[in-house]
């Protein structure tokens, strides 16, 4: 599925992409819910970092076997555990990329607010604003990766700037009694740094955004892995001293309390008007992820659309080469479900919908770490560190996936079940086409 004769992005672009996907609006508060903790939530933090380059070496090994696989977790299944799996993981990544783009949409517009009070207030201005978004970097994306992968590269380092300027200026002014004592709930050590890992897993969501594209990169079998395991490692650091420097600044007991803790953070160090600083910062955040969703939106349909198991119109590609009715299906679904959002009797149902199709992103995960297992066993290539590893991400991915709750995990069965009579349909009509 290579795309000969097309501009392709590179080792930088690859990586903000893994980076900008990964880091979106949630870690500006992720130092308030991990205050209940103390101090011990930071190896919450390393264990979820630790479960996450697992994962990451994984990916890249599945990408150095397939560097040309357009659609990622989706190819390397199909590749290992066939057709049928390969659909269950396009059709679940699918739906939760869309989803997922709807809610940072309202994120979007909701950080917005800050510079424009009058957002917060105006319902059909809200909607108009994050519609405009979407459509803007949906038509971004259309005119080509190249172009949608220079606007994931400058919105990737506006958003890391604040970040950065806030954990290495909050290391300088840390005050180490913050941590002490080092597990301030009323859990035992354990139980406080398997709660901790729960909430901070789901922050690595997008590191396999990289593998995606893969036909539209620049020296894949190089690029990819590289473009992966950086961006892990970068955004686990990030992560990681960013929540020290808050936690260092901040005494637990008001950091639990925090609307915006990177705000607080920012205006303890420089006064008020740093506060502006960080809402910048989460509103360029929001806006480089909902972009580099956009990007991913169309290549999943488009590789399994390729093969036959998807709509043939999603495999329609622009002049440019981009999947373009993959993405503005996708950006016609994300405009309903947001505009939904605003309409107080199924904001509930979004919310509820939006931690389902969370567990759709983890379930491809442990598809493509079988896949390898599989595929590196037949080749008689599977080592003892690719297995230890390989186990380590599935136990990992298996830990995700039992901390998003029963409820969850059984409408997310329902909602990868329901699309078999698509799958029945697609196949029927198949067998049916001269």
């Amino acid at each position: 599925m290579e795309h000969p004769d097309k501009s392709k992005i590179g080792i930088w672009t690859a990586t903000s992409l893994v980076i900008g996907n990964m880091i979106a609006s949630g870690v500006f508060m992720l130092p308030a819910t991990l205050a209940v903790y103390g101090g011990i939530s930071l190896v919450g933090w390393l264990i979820s970092g630790a479960g996450a380059l697992c994962l990451a070496l994984v990916y890249s090994w599945l990408s150095k076997r397939s560097p040309n696989a357009t659609g990622g977790p989706y190819a390397y299944t199909r590749q290992g555990m066939g057709e049928f799996a390969g659909f269950l993981v396009a059709w679940g990544y699918w739906i939760s990329v869309w989803c997922t783009n709807a809610a940072i949409a309202v994120g979007f517009v909701s950080y917005l607010t800050i510079f424009v009070p009058a957002l917060s207030n105006n319902p059909l201005l809200s909607v108009g604003t994050g519609l405009a978004a979407i459509w803007f970097l949906t038509w971004i994306n259309t005119k080509g990766i190249k172009e949608a992968g220079i606007v994931q590269v400058i919105t990737t380092i506006l958003k890391l700037a604040p970040l950065l300027v806030i954990t290495l200026g909050g290391l300088f002014y840390l005050n180490v009694d913050h941590f002490t004592p080092f597990n301030i709930s009323s859990q035992t050590n354990l139980s406080a740094i398997t709660s901790a890992t729960t909430l901070t897993l789901f922050a690595f969501l997008g590191l396999e955004s990289a593998t995606i594209p893969s036909g539209n990169i620049e020296d894949p079998e190089k690029t990819i892995p590289r473009a992966t395991i950086m961006g892990t490692l970068l955004t686990t650091a990030i992560y990681f001293l960013g929540t020290v420097a808050v936690m260092g600044l901040i005494p637990p007991g008001e950091l639990h309390l925090s609307q915006a803790p990177f705000a607080d953070a920012a205006a303890s160090i420089w006064g008020e008007g740093a506060r502006y600083l960080v809402a910048g910062g989460a509103v360029i955040s929001t806006f480089g992820a909902l972009n580099g969703w956009i990007l991913i939106q169309g290549q999943m349909p488009y590789a399994a659309a390729c093969d036959k198991i998807f709509p043939k119109i999603f495999a329609k590609e622009s002049k440019n080469g981009t999947p373009v009715m993959g993405i503005v299906i996708s950006s016609i679904l994300i405009s309903i479900l947001m505009s939904m959002n605003f309409t107080r009797s199924l904001a509930d149902t979004f919310t509820f919908m939006i931690l389902l199709t969370t567990l759709t992103v983890l379930v491809p995960y442990l598809f493509s770490i079988i896949s390898l297992v599989m595929l590196e066993y037949k080749q008689q290539k599977l080592t003892s560190f690719k297995l230890v590893v390989s186990v380590l991400a599935f136990l990992y991915s298996m830990w995700a996936i039992i901390g998003s709750g029963e409820e969850i995990v059984y409408w997310g069965f329902i909602l990868l079940m329901a699309g078999l009579p698509f799958y029945a349909w697609i196949q029927m009509t198949r067998k049916t086409t001269p």
